[in-house]
C-alpha cells in the first residue's frame, strides 16, 4: 500500500481540477443527510430567524392543541400568530423579507405559523373522529415517507457520490449527468437494496462493542464496489469489501484519524472549512485508497475481485479503442469542421452571437438541422479527446434518453419576423395573464399597462432578450435559468425606476410585502415565475411558434407584423402623453393625491 502522503497528494490534486463538483456533490450529501450533515452547522441559528422564539413556543403548543382535538383553540392561535407577523410587515413595506403578500410569502407564513400542520390534523380528526387514531395514523405516515426516502435517497447517494469522485481520479471532465447515473444504467433500485442491506448487517453489529467500530471498516468499500459495479449482487459486494479491508482495518482507521485537525478546524470555522475543503478532501483521500487497496486485491487474486471489472475508470481508454466505437461521431465532425462559416462583420454577430437568422427559409432549415445534430454530437467531444469516461465502453450499457424532438430544436436560429411575432405574443399573453389575475384576486375587469392597446411590451422585450442576448447558454439549462432570472430581474427593475422617474412616480406595480423584494420594483416570487416561464419559452413555445410560422407565407406574415408593429409604435407614441392610468394601477390614488 501506498503511503499517506501520497494518497493526500493526489486527493489535493484531483480536488483541485474538479473542486466545483466535488464540493457541490458533497454538500449535496450533507444537505440531504447522507453523510457530513455535521458541515451545515454553519446553517444552525445563523441565519435571521423566520418566527420569534415566543412565536414558536405558539406554534408547538398550537400543534400539540390540534392533536388534542381542540380545533378551534389551534386555528385561532395560527391565526393570531399570522396577524401579528402581517402587523409587522405593514409597519415597514419595503422591507426584503416581505410577509403579507403573495404566494412565496403565503408558504412561508403557513409553515412559520404552523397553520398547514394544525390544518391538515384538524382535516384527519374530521375524516377519522379521534384525534388518538390521528395522532398513531400520522406517526405511521411519518415512518414510512421517512423509511422511502431514505432507502432511495438519502442512503443511496452514497454510490453516486463515489462514481463522480472515481471518474475524477483519471479524467480532466465529470459532467453533471453523472448525477443521474444510477438512474440510466437501471440501477437504481438494486443500489438502494444493496446499501440498505449493508446498513442493516452494520446495524445489528452495533449491538456489539466491537462491531461498531470493527464492522464500519469491513463494509465502508461497498458504495465504491457498487458505484464500479452497480450490478454486483447484493452479498458480493458486502463481502469482498470484507475481503478487501481484511488486514487494513487499522490502517484505514490511521487515515481517517490523521484529518482531526481539520475536523478541529471545522467546530472553529462553524463548519465553513468543511463545506468548503475538508469533506471533499478526505472523500478524494478515502478514494485513492480504495483504488490502491483495489489494485492490491488484484494482486493477491482475492476471491470475487473479477467483479470489479471497470478499468476505464482508472486508467484511460486506448485512442484507437476510442475511435472504432465513436466512428460514426468523429466522422460527423469532420463534415462540420469542414464547412467554412461565411459570415462577416454585423451579419456573424447576429448569426453566430445573438442567433437571429438571416437567410430565406429553406437554408434557415437547413441551419436548423445542421444545430440538432451539432448539439448531439458536442456531448462527445470530451469523451472522443479522453477528457471524460466513455460510457459506450462501461460493461452496463447506459439507457438512451428520450430522443428529442427535432422539431422542437431549441439551438435553432429565429428570423426577424420571427421574433417579432413572439414579441406580439408574448407581450398579448402578459397583459391577458395580469388582467386575468387581477379577476380572480380582485373580481373585477382591469386594462394593465402603461399602453393603451391589449398588451404589456415588457414581456415581449424580456422574450426577446432571452432568445437573443441568452443565445450561447441554451445548451446549458442551468445557467440559462439563473441568468433569464438575472436579465428578467434587471429587466423589470430598471422599467420600473424608468416608469416612476418619466410618470412623476407612478407605480404600475409594487411588490412591497412579498417575500424577498427589492424596494417594491422586483420580488423572488416574480423572478422565478420568470425563470420557468423564460425556459418553457426557449426549449418549448417558442421552437413550437416558429415551427407555425414556417408554414405561413413569408410575404403575408411580414405585413402581419408591419401592422401589428404599426399600431404598436403609434400606441407608444399615444400612451406617452395620455398614459393608462385607471383601476389597477398600484398605489395610483395615493400617488395622485400626493402630488395634488
Amino acid at each position: 500500500m501506498e503511503t499517506r502522503s501520497k494518497l493526500k497528494k493526489r486527493a489535493r490534486k484531483n480536488l483541485k481540477k474538479h473542486y466545483p463538483i466535488f464540493v457541490v456533490a458533497c454538500v449535496i450529501a450533507a444537505f440531504i443527510g447522507t453523510e457530513f450533515t455535521s458541515s451545515f452547522s454553519i446553517g444552525e441559528n445563523k441565519i435571521l430567524p423566520i418566527t420569534t422564539v415566543q412565536e414558536s413556543q405558539k406554534v408547538d403548543q398550537a400543534v400539540k392543541d390540534a392533536l388534542k382535538g381542540e380545533t378551534e383553540k389551534s386555528k385561532k392561535a395560527t391565526s393570531e400568530i399570522k396577524a401579528g407577523i402581517i402587523q409587522k410587515d405593514k409597519e415597514n413595506q419595503n422591507k426584503v423579507l416581505g410577509r403579507s403578500r403573495g404566494v412565496f410569502a403565503m408558504v412561508v407564513n403557513a409553515f412559520s405559523t404552523g397553520s398547514i400542520y394544525v390544518n391538515f390534523i384538524a382535516g384527519m380528526n374530521s375524516i377519522i373522529g379521534h384525534p388518538n387514531i390521528t395522532s398513531i395514523i400520522l406517526i405511521g405516515i411519518s415512518l414510512i415517507i421517512s423509511f422511502l426516502i431514505w432507502l432511495f435517497l438519502i442512503n443511496m447517494y452514497e454510490v453516486i457520490l463515489r462514481r463522480i469522485f472515481l471518474e475524477g481520479r483519471t479524467y480532466k471532465r465529470v459532467p453533471m449527468q453523472r448525477f443521474l447515473f444510477l438512474l440510466r444504467t437501471k440501477s437504481w433500485l438494486r443500489t438502494s437494496w444493496t446499501m440498505f442491506v449493508t446498513s442493516a448487517f452494520y446495524s445489528l453489529w452495533c449491538l456489539t462493542i466491537v462491531g461498531i467500530f470493527v464492522k464500519r471498516y469491513s463494509y465502508i468499500l461497498v458504495p465504491y464496489i457498487v458505484a464500479e459495479n452497480p450490478k454486483i449482487k447484493t452479498l458480493d459486494a458486502i463481502n469482498l469489501s470484507r475481503r478487501m479491508m481484511d488486514g487494513h482495518k487499522w490502517e484505514c482507521f490511521k487515515l481517517e484519524a490523521s484529518y482531526i485537525g481539520w475536523f478541529l478546524l471545522g467546530g472553529i470555522t462553524l463548519g465553513i472549512s468543511e463545506v468548503l475543503y475538508s469533506t471533499p478532501y478526505r472523500v478524494a483521500t478515502l478514494t485513492e485508497y480504495y483504488a490502491n487497496l483495489r489494485n492490491v486485491s488484484k494482486e493477491k487474486g482475492i476471491l470475487g475481485i473479477e467483479k470489479l471489472n471497470d478499468n476505464y475508470l482508472y486508467e484511460k481508454a486506448p485512442q484507437d479503442k476510442l475511435d472504432a466505437e465513436y466512428k460514426d461521431v468523429i466522422d460527423t465532425l469532420k463534415e462540420f469542421e469542414n464547412e467554412k462559416d461565411q459570415s462577416k462583420g454585423i451579419k456573424k454577430i447576429l448569426v453566430n452571437w445573438l442567433g437571429i437568422s438571416l437567410s430565406e427559409t429553406k437554408e434557415k432549415d437547413r441551419q436548423n438541422q445542421e444545430e440538432i445534430k451539432k448539439e448531439r454530437l458536442e456531448i462527445y467531444k470530451n469523451v472522443i479527446q479522453g477528457k471524460e469516461y466513455p460510457m459506450r465502453l462501461f460493461s452496463i450499457p447506459e439507457r438512451h434518453q428520450r430522443k428529442r424532438l427535432d422539431t422542437l430544436n431549441y439551438t435553432r436560429k429565429y428570423s426577424i419576423w420571427s421574433l417579432l411575432t413572439i414579441f406580439f405574443v408574448a407581450s398579448i399573453i402578459g397583459w391577458t395573464f395580469e388582467v386575468v389575475m387581477h379577476i380572480i384576486e380582485q373580481g373585477e375587469f382591469v386594462k394593465r399597462g402603461v399602453l393603451q392597446g391589449p398588451w404589456l411590451p415588457i414581456y415581449g422585450y424580456g422574450c426577446i432578450l432571452i432568445l437573443t442576448v441568452l443565445y450561447k447558454f441554451r445548451k446549458k439549462p442551468l445557467q440559462e435559468f439563473i441568468l433569464i432570472i438575472v436579465l428578467c430581474g434587471l429587466v423589470e427593475y430598471f422599467t420600473a425606476v424608468y416608469l416612476e422617474h418619466v410618470f412623476n412616480g407612478t407605480k404600475w406595480w409594487d411588490y412591497s410585502g412579498y417575500f424577498l423584494n427589492i424596494q417594491g420594483r422586483v420580488c423572488a416570487e416574480g423572478l422565478l415565475v420568470f425563470g420557468l416561464g423564460g425556459i418553457t419559452l426557449v426549449y418549448i413555445l417558442a421552437p413550437l411558434i416558429d415551427n407555425l410560422l414556417q408554414k405561413i407565407n413569408p410575404k403575408k406574415l411580414i405585413i402581419i407584423c408591419s401592422i401589428l408593429l404599426s399600431v404598436f409604435i403609434f400606441d407608444h407614441i399615444y400612451s406617452h402623453y395620455y398614459p393608462n392610468e385607471g383601476k389597477g394601477i398600484t398605489n395610483i390614488e395615493i400617488i395622485m393625491k400626493g402630488i395634488s
